[in-house]
């Protein structure tokens, strides 16, 4: 079956250019310009996933997003973001957003996170809770992280992380199945400011990969061309959840 997504983003070159790449991926396509008639539009059709840009006229994205959600449309959403809307992304989470991506932004990043999206949202990925920020161990299969203590163990065994490989691993495994860029991990590993080149990040997660080599039918780490990165976890090893 076709998976149907609706496009609501007001810049007309930006709309042209997400309609026809994901057409020509094979997904049925709906645009709207403006605000109030994207809300409409998602209310009074089904859609498999909603591409929401946040700075829309007559009813921003957070807006449409809230009233969706008030109104029990679970609807997958993925929010488009200007490169220092920081904070509008972290409301469009909280308000039950699925994803960001932010602008400008290549064509095979905006593919890849749809993808990711679906895959989870329909039932291909089990999804992972978000752990709170206070030491929770997290379990994905065989693979335990414990965030306060910087420890590892992967069926069984303890793994020996440098700081930053286990921060990059953490990151990675707060969302498993999502494909997260390089900038992503740079900037939340190694901070906004720092001066270095994405070569760091692919030294790290090189590093990373040889180290959880241990179990690969587990864990692993998937390089997506272009992209960034996403841990993959093994289903049949076991359940994903935190304690």
């Amino acid at each position: 079956m076709v998976q149907r997504l609706l496009v609501i983003e007001d810049e007309p070159t930006l709309a042209r250019l997400l309609t026809y790449n994901l057409t020509q991926e094979g997904y049925e396509v709906t645009a709207e310009d403006h605000g109030g008639a994207g809300y409409d539009r998602a209310i009074s059709q089904s859609f498999d996933l909603i591409l929401l840009d946040l700075m829309l006229p007559g009813m921003n994205g957070l807006e449409i997003l809230g009233k969706l959600r008030s109104q029990g449309i679970t609807t997958p959403t993925i929010i488009l973001t200007a490169k220092n809307g920081e904070e509008e992304v972290v409301q469009g989470l909280k308000s039950g957003a699925d994803d960001y991506i932010t602008k400008p932004f290549g064509v095979s990043e905006l593919l890849a996170r749809v993808d990711a999206v679906l895959r989870r949202t329909s039932g291909g990925e089990e999804t992972v809770p978000v752990p709170a920020e206070d030491g929770n161990k997290i379990i994905l299969g065989e693979l335990e992280i414990y965030p306060e203590k910087y420890e590892v163990i992967l069926g069984g065994h303890q793994i020996n992380l440098r700081p930053k490989e286990f921060e990059v691993l953490l990151y990675l495994a707060r969302k498993p199945g999502v494909v997260l860029t390089r900038d992503d991990l740079m900037n939340a590993v190694w901070g906004f400011d720092y001066i270095g080149g994405q070569r760091t990040v692919d030294v790290h997660v090189s590093s990373l990969r040889k180290k959880l080599e241990l179990d690969p039918d587990s864990v692993h780490i998937d390089s997506i061309r272009g992209v960034g990165y996403k841990l993959v976890v093994n289903k049949k090893k076991g359940s994903h959840h935190l304690v």
